[in-house]
């Protein structure tokens, strides 16, 4: 019996608009999609291709916890690698749901990591957060030979600090609870009249703020944008 492909498809950051063609076809026409949840919560992936999932299609939820510990995701992907197998083993396609890019901090490169080695796969690039949130902050990131550096926001203040400092424009991913704290870096470097805050890009809840008027408390998804040199506001 021939193996089933297990296709990776970027879905954008939440703006179901934001789907390409490739990835709205194979989604219409899938037999079985997979997509990540949040343990006893629901599927932002799913709800961002709601619309194009076949009424008929067979789904595989891998329940991710949001924990510091990583075990228990990893053991949630590799439940749902099981399940995902098991389809291809019998010859079905599996189209795996992710936000935004697969492979940019994307849920897709720990399925596939799991499950290349034995199967066809295929990766459907999606419109980047990076990118995304840059569009909403009609604020360009890099032009000519410039750089931009990619921080997720975890990293310790020591790192932030000099990663920021060696930087020309910079985003910060993963803000979440660490927007205190990424503030106060910034503070420090004289640079938070010069940073822009989005929160939700693309969605009806979406905020763009400069940074000095962002909340207290942020979601998980939202990013800081930073371009030295230049008020991103003009």
């Amino acid at each position: 019996m021939t193996k089933g492909t297990l296709y990776g498809v970027g879905l954008g950051p939440g703006d179901p608009d934001l789907i390409t063609r490739k990835a709205a076809r194979l989604i219409e026409t899938a037999k079985v999609v997979a997509y990540p949840a949040l343990a006893g919560g629901d599927s932002l992936a799913r709800s961002i291709a709601a619309d194009l999932i076949p009424s008929t299609a067979r789904e595989i939820v891998m329940s991710v916890p949001m924990s510091r510990d990583r075990a228990p995701a990893q053991t949630a992907y590799d439940l749902g690698a099981l399940a995902i197998r098991a389809e291809l083993e019998a010859g079905r396609d599996v189209v795996c749901l992710c936000e935004g890019d697969p492979f940019f901090y994307g849920s897709f490169m720990y399925v596939h990591a799991r499950l290349k080695a034995d199967f066809r796969t295929e990766v459907v690039p999606g419109v980047t957060s990076l990118t995304a949130c840059a569009a909403r902050a009609e604020m360009p990131l890099a032009a000519r030979n410039e750089r931009v550096t990619i921080l997720p926001g975890p990293l310790p203040d020591d790192e932030l600090t000099a990663r920021i400092e060696g930087a020309e424009s910079l985003a910060i991913l993963k803000v979440g609870r660490h927007l205190p704290r990424i503030r106060a870096v910034l503070d420090r470097l004289g640079l938070t009249a010069q940073a822009v805050y989005v929160e939700r890009a693309t969605t009806p809840d979406e905020s763009v703020l400069p940074l000095a008027d962002a909340p207290e408390a942020a979601p998980y998804f939202s990013m800081i944008l930073l371009t030295k040199g230049a008020d991103p506001w003009l």
